[in-house]
This record gives structure tokens, C-alpha cells and sequence, in this order.
């Protein structure tokens, strides 16, 4: 339904109710005639079928809320010949005036509209009427985001990821232009490429999408047949993601102009791509930092030794000194997490006596023996432990 017929429509005569009906009254009213009327009790009578169409329309618009106050607000502006509180005669001008523009942001004719905010009673009330808005002017496509797993060796070490996407795409044949390869669109002789219309009522003047071009301001003669005109179709396609060193779980890339198209010849939306990280038997992070742990044996602690410790370049050789303490980290410089730039970060290095479950009869003899000369020795674990408690 158009602005116009909007304006000139009485949705409360459509019905047979006063404009001071109450909801229920406008619900009797609308079932009464929905009954006398419907096309199953009338049919191949297309002149009560026209009038069912109008009952439903104004029922639509008078059992909503919001949609009845615009309505009535719309009509007692337009009843009272002008625009009181703004100094704006009634009938003056021939109609060169667009709703938009007089009551729009900055409009001298907002301050002291006792209506309070024509401009936006009338956008929202078309809007909610379903009239054609400028939807298909240019528009930038919406962003995407999806996301993608990866190991936690991958995901320090970087890697160009093979991305499956489906989805809204512009369409390869038409390049977006939705015309069919070899032909062009034209200029909408009605509106002349605008895209909007102008309807005069009165002293006032309308400002609609055009009905024959859709708000473009282009005609589309022979269309795409792979699209059928809309220049954009769905289709599956491979997007290579290089995931830098080092990302972290959580983690979103960004690539640009990745996402869905755009209309009318707007940029696309960007695709953003979280990254869930999944954890490593052996290794962990911390910030850029790499941690291990590394099981010993008591005997390796105590006269030390030097341990082969695992690293995602191979192996790395690590000297611990005698009577190094369970629980002791060593740092090695440069073999953690890549940074931006050339930094590294450090790879750090935990050692932990393991404790077997079973020795066996010798092991077992010789600790004993081991306990006995401990002891002669001097030594205890905790000596000093509790002193201060």
C-alpha cells in the first residue's frame, strides 16, 4: 500500500466503528464482517473479495497498538490543515514539499511539533504498512563469523587453513549486476535513476521508492538466468585463512571483504574466523611461553644427569645439576611460542621425581640399604620443617 493510500484510506469507516472504539469493539467489528465476507461463503465474487482484502487491511492496522496510534496521530495532523506549533499555514506551497526533508534532523519545523516527531511517525508507520523502502539501494553486506579447530602444535606454528564456506556469494556469472552476461541495465525512465517518486496531496508532497525500478533507479530487461537478477546466488567455495604462530584459543582473524556481498554495488562484509585451540598431552602455554613437564627419577636429581626434553623443532638437551630439588623449573631462551616479529618466547622446563609403584625385591634392598647410610649420614628431609609453627 502506498503512502497516498495510506493517507486517504479511513480504516474506522472500513470497518463500521467510531474512532474512539475500543479494542474489543474493533475485534467484534472485524469478525462480524470477516464471516459476511470471506471468500469460502462468497465465491467468484470479486467485489466482496476486494472488500474482505480492505477489512483485513484495516484490522491489521487498528488491532496493533502502535501501529493504530501512528495512524491516528498521521490523521489529526492532516485534518487540522497545517502543523500547529511550527507557524506553517495551512495549503501553502503547490506541493514541492517531502515529509522527510521538512520534519528530518535539523529541521527548523521539529521544535514544538506537538505531535512530537512527525517525520518518524510517518517513516515508522510506512514501514510498518509493508510499502517498499529503500532496502535496495546500496548496502554493505553483512559480516560472517564461523570458526575452526586446530591443534595445539598447529596453532603455534602457524599455518594456511583450507576454509569451507556455503553461503550468499555474488554471482560469477553477472559479476552482481544481475543482468544476464552481454546486456546492461538501464535507467528507470520514471524516476530517472533517482529511485524515488514524489506524489503530491493537497499543499504537501510524498516521497516514495519507486514502484517500477524497486528503489534502484535501474530496470533489469533480460536477467541472469543463474540468479534470476538478484546478483547473488548461493554457493560453496574454498577461502584460505593463514593463521599466524602463535594464536591463542579464542583468537578471531579478520579477513576483509570476505563475508556477504553487498547490494547494489556496496562493499562486502568481512568473515571473521575464531580459533578454538585444542589442548596437547605434553605441552601448555603461558602467554608465550611453552611449559613441559618432565618425569625423574630420584637418582637423576640427586647426582644429576642431562635429559633429552622434547621440542616442536626435535629434542633439546637440558644438564641438571646434582641435587636439584623436585619441582624446579629451568628456562631455555628462544624455544617457546613465535611473537610478532622475530621474538620467541621461552620454553620452560619442570622436572618432577616420579615414584615407581613396585621397586622389585633389589631395588628395594638397596634403597633400604641407601635409608640406613642417609641416615648415619645426618640427613633429614625435614629437619627445620615446623620449627616455626
Amino acid at each position: 500500500m502506498s503512502q497516498q493510500e495510506w493517507l486517504d484510506r479511513d480504516f474506522y469507516a472500513v470497518l463500521g466503528v467510531p474512532s474512539t472504539a475500543s479494542a474489543e469493539e474493533i475485534k467484534k467489528a472485524y469478525r462480524t464482517l470477516a464471516r459476511e465476507l470471506h471468500p469460502d461463503a462468497n465465491p467468484h465474487n470479486t467485489e466482496v473479495e476486494e472488500r474482505f482484502k480492505k477489512v483485513s487491511e484495516a484490522y491489521a492496522v487498528l488491532s496493533d497498538p502502535a501501529k493504530r496510534k501512528d495512524y491516528d496521530r498521521v490523521r489529526r495532523l492532516l485534518r487540522s490543515g497545517g502543523f500547529p506549533g511550527t507557524g506553517f499555514p495551512p495549503g501553502t506551497g503547490s506541493g514541492g514539499f517531502d515529509f522527510g526533508d521538512l520534519f528530518g534532523s535539523g529541521s527548523p519545523f521539529t521544535m514544538g511539533d506537538p505531535l512530537g516527531g512527525v517525520g518518524d511517525v510517518l517513516g515508522d508507520l510506512f514501514r510498518r504498512a509493508g510499502t517498499r523502502t529503500a532496502s535496495a539501494r546500496p548496502r554493505r553486506g553483512s559480516d560472517v563469523e564461523t570458526e575452526t579447530r586446530l591443534s595445539f602444535r598447529e596453532a603455534v606454528a602457524g599455518m594456511v587453513l583450507p576454509l569451507l564456506m556455503t553461503g550468499p556469494m555474488v554471482c560469477t556469472s553477472c559479476h552482481g549486476s544481475g543482468t544476464r552476461p552481454g546486456t546492461r541495465q538501464r535507467t528507470c525512465p520514471h524516476c530517472r535513476g533517482v529511485g524515488v517518486r514524489n506524489r503530491n496531496l493537497g499543499g504537501f508532497g510524498f516521497s516514495e521508492p519507486c514502484e517500477d525500478c524497486r528503489g534502484t533507479g535501474s530496470i533489469v530487461d533480460t536477467p541472469c538466468p543463474d540468479c534470476q537478477g538478484a546478483g547473488i546466488g548461493d554457493r560453496t567455495r574454498t577461502i584460505s585463512v593463514r593463521v599466524p604462530p602463535g594464536v591463542s584459543d579464542g583468537q578471531r582473524i579478520r579477513l576483509p571483504a570476505q563475508g556477504e556481498p553487498g547490494l547494489g554495488g556496496a562493499p562486502s562484509g568481512d568473515l571473521y574466523v575464531t580459533v578454538r585451540v585444542e589442548p596437547d598431552p605434553v605441552f601448555a602455554r603461558s602467554g608465550d611461553d611453552l611449559t613441559v613437564t618432565v618425569p625423574v627419577s630420584f637418582a637423576e636429581l640427586a647426582l644429576g644427569t642431562v635429559l633429552s626434553v622434547p621440542n616442536f623443532d626435535g629434542r633439546v638437551s637440558l644438564k641438571i645439576p646434582p641435587g636439584t630439588q623436585s619441582g624446579r623449573t629451568f628456562r631455555l631462551r628462544g624455544r617457546g611460542v613465535p611473537r610478532r616479529g622475530d621474538a620467541v618466547g621461552d620454553l620452560l622446563v619442570t622436572v618432577e621425581v616420579a615414584v615407581p609403584s613396585d621397586l622389585g625385591h633389589e631395588a628395594a634392598e638397596a634403597l633400604r640399604a641407601y635409608a640406613r647410610a642417609e641416615e648415619m649420614g645426618g640427613f633429614d628431609p625435614r629437619s627445620g620443617w615446623a620449627d616455626s609453627r
